[in-house]
């Protein structure tokens, strides 16, 4: 699978769990621990637009964590999505590109990170909202070998970005042996916080 058409995919499948989220379900627990419904849906649009910003060579201007999506989430999703995806095929992948501040990382790292987080987070958005996983088999693989190739175990643990890897069966779908590799249990049930 090409790799600009793997993001496409996994962006454009995430912008429509996003798009689908009622109000009923904002307060909704999610699987990662941190975020209600609502406030993942803030931060997925939040770091879109800063991997978007990075992408282009721009700086972000403001705290992706501290973002608050206007009365259209869905639209700036994937008005951002395009935008990042664009940019990867305007200017590929031979370069390094900004992902906080200064800091800048190989092109390959930051598109796996992107992968990792879009697929990741639309899973727990899923997930919280008992809507269907829409990722394909093909994705989910693509998406862990990914992560497998990009995430260093000091990236795991209490007060870290990532949990401990959840111990699941080698063949469950690769869905499920994704969001166990980052730390999540692959069967979640979602209550109102």
């Amino acid at each position: 699978m090409e790799r600009v058409d793997l993001l496409a995919g996994v962006l454009a499948k995430t912008g429509d769990l996003v798009e689908g989220v009622g109000a009923d379900q904002l307060s909704l627990s999610t699987p990662c621990h941190d975020y209600d419904v609502e406030t993942l849906v803030n931060h997925l649009v939040g770091w879109l637009l800063l991997f978007e910003s990075g992408c282009h060579g721009r700086s972000y201007d403001g705290d992706p964590g501290q973002y608050r999506c206007g009365a259209d989430p869905a639209a700036e999703f994937r008005a951002a999505a395009a935008g990042l995806v664009g940019g990867w095929e305007r200017y590929g992948f031979d370069r390094e590109v900004a992902v906080t501040g200064s800091r800048k990382l190989p092109a390959e790292t930051v598109f796996n990170m992107t992968l990792m987080e879009y697929m990741t987070h639309g899973w727990d958005l899923a997930v919280a909202t008992s809507r269907p996983i829409p990722f394909t088999e093909e994705e989910a693989a693509e998406t862990l070998a990914r992560a497998k190739a990009t995430l260093p175990p000091q990236y795991r643990g209490e007060n870290m970005p990532f949990g401990e890897i959840v111990p699941v069966d080698e063949d469950a779908p690769a869905v499920d042996r994704l969001v166990a590799f980052l730390g999540r249990e692959p069967k979640f049930n979602p209550s109102p916080r």
